[in-house]
C-alpha cells in the first residue's frame, strides 16, 4: 500500500482498491506537458528575433542554448531534492518561479536580458522531472504503468506542440505574447497544484551533497548507463542542431517563411509521439538495445536524406517536402531510441531510477547545448548542409556506439 502522508484536506491514500483519480492524472499529465513546453517556446521565433534586434543568427542561436542547459543543469542540481523534500513543495516553487522567468523574457528588452531568463526558464522547466516521479508515487502498483505512461503523452505532447503554438502565436500577436500566455498557463497549473496536490512523505535523509555524489557512483557502476546516456546525447546534439536553427534557415532565402511554418513542422513530432509505446513493447519483446539500434539507424537515414537534398539544385517545394518528409523519420528515430535506452537505464538498479533517470537526461541536454551551438556555427559558416552534415555525423556515432558491446 502507497501512502502518502499529509496535513492538510488534500490527503491522498492510494491502494489497488482506491485508484489514483482520473482528474489528479490528467493534471500531471498536463503539468508536465505545459512545464516542458517552455524550453521549446522560443525556437520558431529566433528568425523574428534574428530581424527585429538586428543580430548575428549566431548570437541568437544563443537562447535555445542557455535555455536547454539551464535544464541539464537543474535536472543535475535540483533533480535529486525530489528524495530529499517534499514533492508538493518543490512542484509549487518551481512553478511560481517558472511563472517569473517567463515574464521576465516578455519583457525582455534586448538579447541579454532574454539570455538571463531563459536560462532560468530552463533551471524551473525541470519541475516536469519532479511531477513524473509523484505520480509514479501516487499511482497504485497495479496501475503505476499505465499512469506514468499517461503522464508521459502529456509530456510528449507538450514537446510536440509548443513550436506549433508558439509559431501560429507570434505571427498573430507577437514574440512576447507567447511568453505572457506561457507564464498564465504556469499560473493556472500552480493554482491547481496548490489546490488538489497532497503532500509528499520524504524518502531519503541524506544530506544533499551525498545524494549528488551517489549519481557519481552510479555513473562508475554501470557501462550500460554510460553507454545509453551517450548514445542518446549524440541523437540529441542532431535533433538540438536541427531545431534550433530551422526557423532561421526558413526565414531566409529561398523559403522566406515565418514563424508559423517553422512552429508546424513541430507537428512531425506526432509521430515519435505515437511510436512511444510501440517502442516500449518491442524492448520488452526483443530487447532495448535492438531498438534503440532501430532508432539511431532511423536518424542517420533521414538525415543523409536531407543531406543529399541540400547538395542537390532542387525546387523549393521539393526541398520543403523533403525536409517535412525527413522531420517525421529522424524524430520518430530520436524518440525510438529515448524509450528503449530509457528501458535499459531503468532495469539496472530499480531502487535508484530516479537517479539513473535524471544521469541519461543530462547528457541528453548537454547533447541538446552543444546541438544548438555547433548547429548555428554551421548554419552561420556554412549554410544548411553545413547543420544537416553535422547532424548525420553525430547520429553515425551514436549508432557505432550503440552497437559496442558492453562489458
Amino acid at each position: 500500500m502507497t501512502v502518502i502522508q499529509t496535513t492538510n484536506q488534500n490527503d491522498v491514500t492510494t491502494t489497488d482498491a482506491h485508484p489514483l483519480p482520473a482528474s489528479l492524472t490528467t493534471f500531471f499529465a498536463a503539468g508536465a506537458g505545459f512545464s516542458v513546453a517552455t524550453i521549446y517556446y522560443s525556437q520558431p521565433l529566433l528568425g523574428m528575433l534574428t530581424e527585429q534586434w538586428q543580430v548575428p543568427a549566431q548570437q541568437i542561436g544563443w537562447i535555445p542554448s542557455l535555455t536547454q542547459l539551464g535544464y541539464a543543469l537543474g535536472i543535475l542540481f535540483l533533480a535529486p531534492l525530489g528524495d530529499r523534500y517534499d514533492r508538493r513543495r518543490i512542484i509549487l516553487t518551481k512553478s511560481g518561479l517558472l511563472m517569473l522567468a517567463l515574464l521576465a523574457a516578455a519583457a525582455a528588452g534586448g538579447l541579454m536580458s532574454l539570455l538571463i531568463a531563459s536560462l532560468g526558464i530552463g533551471l524551473m522547466a525541470t519541475m516536469a522531472q519532479d511531477i513524473v516521479p509523484a505520480a509514479a508515487t501516487l499511482a497504485p502498483a497495479s496501475r503505476r504503468g499505465k499512469v506514468v505512461g499517461t503522464v508521459m503523452t502529456g509530456l510528449l505532447l507538450g514537446i510536440l506542440l509548443s513550436r506549433v503554438l508558439s509559431g501560429l502565436i507570434a505571427d498573430w500577436l507577437g514574440w512576447r505574447s507567447m511568453f505572457v500566455l506561457a507564464a498564465l498557463s504556469l499560473l493556472a497549473i500552480w493554482l491547481v497544484a496548490w489546490r488538489t496536490l497532497p503532500r509528499f512523505q520524504v524518502t531519503s535523509t541524506l544530506p544533499y551533497h551525498q545524494l549528488l555524489a551517489s549519481l557519481f557512483h552510479l555513473w562508475r557502476q554501470y557501462a550500460a548507463l554510460r553507454q545509453a546516456s551517450l548514445v542518446q546525447g549524440l541523437l540529441s546534439l542532431s535533433f538540438s542542431a536541427f531545431w534550433s536553427t530551422l526557423a532561421v534557415m526558413l526565414h531566409g532565402a529561398p523559403f522566406h517563411l515565418g514563424s508559423a511554418a517553422a512552429g508546424l513542422f513541430g507537428l512531425a513530432g506526432a509521430a515519435g509521439a505515437l511510436m512511444a509505446p510501440v517502442a516500449g513493447k518491442q524492448a520488452d519483446r526483443i530487447g532495448p538495445v535492438k531498438v534503440a539500434m532501430c532508432g539511431a539507424a532511423l536518424v542517420v537515414f533521414f538525415f543523409l536524406m536531407m543531406t543529399g537534398m541540400s547538395l542537390a539544385a532542387t525546387s523549393v517545394t521539393l526541398q520543403l517536402v523533403v525536409l517535412a518528409v525527413g522531420t517525421v523519420g529522424f524524430d520518430m528515430g530520436v524518440q525510438i531510441s529515448l524509450i528503449a535506452n530509457q528501458t535499459l537505464v531503468y532495469s539496472l538498479e530499480p531502487a535508484a531510477r530516479s537517479r539513473l533517470n535524471a544521469l541519461l537526461l543530462v547528457l541528453m541536454f548537454v547533447g541538446m547545448t552543444l546541438g544548438s551551438v555547433l548547429g548555428n556555427l554551421m548554419l552561420a559558416h556554412f549554410g544548411w548542409v553545413g547543420v544537416t552534415g553535422l547532424a548525420t555525423v553525430t547520429a553515425v556515432l551514436a549508432l557505432l556506439l550503440r552497437m559496442k558491446k558492453t562489458a
